[in-house]
């Protein structure tokens, strides 16, 4: 977890925090927005460095994304 900026590591918390750690209980960026405490666009960065490193999953949806976190 060393290499994660300090807000990935606030979103990943969240995930965890959200118990969103499968598919079936993803949350929206706007959930996890809410509980990391962080701006919409800071934490949509911080979800998509995540995605990227490999410690969340996000599952297109029809209306808003879902996230995940996989490690």
């Amino acid at each position: 977890m060393v290499e994660l900026t300090p807000n990935a590591q606030k979103v990943y918390d969240a995930l965890k925090k959200l118990g969103a750690t499968s598919p079936d209980s993803m949350k929206t960026a706007d959930d996890i927005m809410r509980v990391s405490r962080l701006p919409k666009g800071m934490a949509n960065n911080a979800l998509m460095e995540l995605v990227a490193k490999g410690y969340a999953k996000r599952v297109a949806r029809e209306k808003a994304a879902g996230y995940y976190a996989i490690k």
